[in-house]
C-alpha cells in the first residue's frame, strides 16, 4: 500500500490588488510513501528535528515527544526572507537534510499550484475540492503503475469542509460508470499534523519549498507584498532540481505529461517547468 499525505500552503481567498497582503499563491499537495516507510521515516524525522533545533525541545520530554514540535514551512520562509545570515543558513541546511530524508525513504511528490489573478474572483472552496479530485487521479495512476493500493491522509480543517472534500471523491468512486479511483481503499481521511510525520512533511513541501519558489518565479515584479521576496531564489536554486526529480509524472492516452507539480499561472501564464529553474 502507498500512503499519500496532503497539506496546503497559502489561502483560498482572492487577491484584490497587487499590493494586497493576501497570499498570491495556493498550493495543495504532499508526499507519497510506501506503507513500509512511515515508521522509519517518522523516527528519522524526529531525530532530524532534534539535531537541527535542539532549543525547541520540550522540558522533561521523551524522544517521541518531538512529534509535537512542528517545524513549520512558514517559519522557515521567514528565516530565509528576513533573517540574518546564520538563521538563514540554518533554515536552508535543515531543508537540505529534509530532502535527504525524503530521498532515503523513496518519497514521491504530487501537488497542484495556483498563482492567483489580480482583482478577479478565486473560488477557494471549489478549487480545493477540485484539486483533491485531481490529486486522487494522479495518485490512482501511481497506484496502477506500482500495482498497489493506497490511502490519502489530508491535514484536517473542520468537519464540514472535510466532509465536503471526502464526498467529492465518494461520488467519483461510486459513480454508475465505474470507479475512478479503484486503487483507493477508502475515501480520503483526515489527521492532525502533530500526530503525523507525513503531514508535517507535506507542509514543508508545500509551504517551505513550492510556495516561496512559486512566489519568486511567478509573482516577483507583479505582486508586491510580504509573501513575494527576492531571497526565495535561494530555495529554487538550491532545491529545484531535486524536487523536480522527486515528482511522479506519467503520460496520458494522448502522450501528454501529467502529474508531478502542476502549475496554473493566472498572472503571467508561464509554464510549470520554470518553477524548478528550467
Amino acid at each position: 500500500m502507498q500512503v499519500f499525505y496532503v497539506d496546503e500552503a497559502g489561502c483560498t481567498g482572492m487577491l484584490p490588488s497587487a499590493v494586497s497582503p493576501i497570499q498570491p499563491v495556493f498550493v495543495l499537495g504532499g508526499v507519497l510513501l510506501h506503507q513500509s516507510r512511515p515508521q522509519g521515516f517518522t523516527l528519522d524525522w524526529l531525530r532530524l528535528k532534534g539535531r537541527c533545533f535542539p532549543n525547541l525541545q520540550i522540558p522533561n520530554s521523551d524522544f517521541l515527544d518531538w512529534i509535537a514540535v512542528e517545524i513549520k514551512g512558514a517559519d522557515l520562509r521567514k528565516r530565509i526572507r528576513e533573517g540574518p545570515r546564520d538563521p538563514r543558513r540554518q533554515a536552508l541546511g535543515f531543508m537540505d537534510k529534509f530532502l535527504d530524508l525524503l530521498e532515503t525513504h523513496d518519497a514521491r511528490v504530487l501537488a497542484r499550484l495556483y498563482v492567483k489573478p489580480i482583482a478577479t474572483s478565486f473560488n477557494g472552496k471549489s478549487v480545493y475540492t477540485s484539486v483533491v479530485q485531481c490529486l486522487a487521479v494522479d495518485f490512482q495512476r501511481y497506484l496502477a503503475a506500482t500495482h498497489t493500493a493506497g490511502l490519502m491522509i489530508l491535514d484536517s480543517r473542520n468537519k464540514r469542509e472535510n466532509t465536503n472534500v471526502s464526498h467529492s471523491v465518494f461520488t467519483q468512486k461510486f459513480r454508475a460508470t465505474g470507479d475512478a479511483y479503484a486503487g483507493l481503499v477508502e475515501m480520503p481521511v483526515f489527521g492532525h499534523s502533530d500526530n503525523h510525520a507525513g503531514i508535517q512533511a507535506a507542509d514543508l513541501i508545500c509551504s517551505a519549498f513550492l510556495f516561496p519558489m512559486a512566489a519568486y518565479v511567478y509573482c516577483l515584479g507583479r505582486v508586491s507584498n510580504i509573501h513575494v521576496h527576492l531571497q526565495y531564489y535561494r530555495i529554487r536554486d538550491l532545491f529545484g532540481e531535486r524536487l523536480k526529480r522527486m515528482q511522479f509524472r506519467y503520460q496520458d492516452a494522448n502522450q501528454w505529461w501529467r502529474g508531478g507539480v502542476t502549475v496554473s499561472d493566472a498572472l503571467g501564464h508561464q509554464r510549470g517547468s520554470v518553477l524548478f529553474g528550467a
